[in-house]
């Protein structure tokens, strides 16, 4: 009876959940009905007056746009520290979504003045990356030992709720910027954001709240060093003692280790090793972020020169990015349920790195096929919007193979201490991705959309062929919980044994 009882109860999520992804799908919509509209606005509305000259002002909305979503994958660092040195998940949460809806109001209020426009986009991006890292955290902390098998579903509908919410944004507020104008466009993901707030906080009496973790540093500024650098074992306080060693360490295998003259213990040291070796192979994954973003830019800006009328219905331009979660839907299960499976038993090897490095070369075929594209443009023809489906569909399975297996990659390969880092360097190589698209927008060295677009198709081809090098020299090091519990003063950052995969190359 005990184990039937048992069952039962791990068959129902916690009733807090519903709030949580109740919030997600309003959050989703809000974030992308006004990103996926904001390079048209930008270009037909908001530029115009300033900057006269078209291809200027694509110019300059392709550099906003990527400082903008740079801006977004930078605050979730921010965020994280928040949460988890100082105030908890569930009043970072909170006041930065107040400051998110706060954002929405500004691009309603001042589609037509820069500074008051601008200033909104930073709250908005403050906002939305603020809360980034801290929502999917808070739904695993509504789990105990006792539900746990459920997390792996709730993470699912999660991803699920996410592309739900961006698929009708992209759908239907492309339309309303252009029947309505920016004002309505640009108010209704706000409303849709207020209203998140709403169902989040009415949630408040139901969440389980894990408090912030203790400071150990006496006064405001040793405090916000402790916030940024961590504790004592943190990567940054480790680095820093191997680098500056007290004494030299005999028998040191590497530099690393020289961090033991400090008294930083052996799993630290682990840890920050981890962290340089998911590095090597996180150097390359920017440049597939500036081509991926670049949907909702550049080829955006392709498609407003393209036959937008499908039957007697005409398109708004940026409405074709709602193929993108719907092909994100059908591709996952269709990969992991068909494709994998299919290949495997063929006794093709399909490890994560080597969907990642598949995944970079996909994406720069996607780029040749809107290169084609805007050749035919080039030369005076005016084909459908439609041809954009097949590079989407391209860019999308790219996506899937680098997007959702570089976080699971990146995941694995961290021991529980240095989980936060290398999920915020995993961040942090969009930002640095779309830093590489506003820089080479602003330089403006190529004649046409048609080179630039073949630009990147050779870079990301050339950047997956170092990804590959640098993964085929990677040893996998899966780090898994023990099955075991930790031994008596084994510590707070005790760190999990390690198990290596067995082959030394893993691509």
């Amino acid at each position: 009876m005990a184990s039937t009882l048992t069952a039962s109860t791990r068959e129902r999520y916690p009733p807090q959940i519903k709030y949580i992804i109740g919030n997600e799908a309003c959050e989703r919509f809000s974030f992308y009905g006004m990103r996926n509209i904001l390079t048209v606005f930008l270009i037909q509305y908001l530029l115009v007056n300033q900057v006269p000259d078209e291809a200027a002002r694509q110019t300059a909305a392709k550099a906003a746009f990527h400082d903008f979503v740079s801006l977004v994958y930078l605050f979730p660092l921010l965020g994280g520290i928040i949460a988890d040195r100082f105030f908890g998940k569930y009043r970072t949460i909170l006041w930065l979504s107040l400051l998110y809806c706060v954002g929405h109001l500004l691009l309603a209020l001042y589609d037509d003045n820069r500074q008051g426009f601008y200033t909104g986009l930073f709250l908005i991006a403050l906002g939305s990356g603020g809360i980034k890292p801290c929502v999917s955290a808070f739904v695993g902390d509504q789990f105990t030992e006792e539900n746990k098998g459920l997390v792996k579903g709730v993470f699912a509908l999660f991803y699920w709720i996410i592309n739900f919410g961006s698929f009708f944004a992209s759908l239907f507020i492309p339309l309303t910027l252009r029947s309505f104008g920016p004002a309505v466009a640009f108010g209704i993901p706000g409303i849709l954001m207020f209203i998140a707030t709403v169902i989040f906080w009415a949630g408040r009496h139901h969440y389980t709240n894990v408090p912030p973790t203790r400071c150990d540093r006496e006064g405001l500024f040793g405090k916000l060093l402790w916030a940024v650098f961590g504790p004592r074992n943190g990567f940054i306080w480790v680095v820093s003692a191997a680098l500056f060693p007290k004494k030299k360490v005999p028998g040191a295998k590497s530099w690393l280790d020289q961090a033991a003259s400090a008294g930083h213990p052996p799993e630290a040291i682990e840890s920050a090793r981890a962290v340089f070796r998911v590095m090597g192979i996180f150097a390359m994954i920017p440049v597939f972020w500036a081509l991926f973003d670049q949907k909702a830019s550049t080829w955006v800006i392709q498609a407003t020169k393209m036959d937008l009328m499908v039957g007697s219905f005409e398109l708004a331009p940026s409405q074709l990015q709602a193929l993108n979660p719907i092909m994100v839907m059908l591709l996952i299960p269709l990969n992991n349920f068909v494709l994998f499976p299919w290949l495997e038993r063929k006794g093709i090897q399909i490890t994560p790195l080597r969907r990642m490095a598949t995944g970079m070369f996909i994406t720069g075929f996607s780029y040749v096929l809107v290169a084609l594209i805007q050749l035919s443009l080039d030369g005076g023809n005016k084909p459908s919007v439609l041809w954009q489906a097949g590079p989407y569909l391209v860019l999308t399975l790219g996506e899937v193979l680098v997007s959702a297996t570089g976080l699971e990659f990146a995941y694995s390969q961290a021991p529980r201490q240095a989980k936060g880092t290398i999920m915020s360097l995993w961040n942090f190589t969009v930002t640095v991705g779309n830093q590489l698209v506003s820089l080479v927008a602003r330089l403006n060295v190529f004649e046409g959309m048609a080179a630039t677009l073949f630009f990147y198709a050779s870079l990301v081809f050339a950047a997956a062929i170092v990804f590959a090098l640098i993964a085929s020299r990677y040893q996998v090091r899966d780090y898994y919980m023990p099955a075991t519990p930790a031994p008596a003063g084994a510590g707070e950052h005790a760190i999990p044994p390690v198990a290596a995969l067995g082959e030394k190359k893993a691509l």
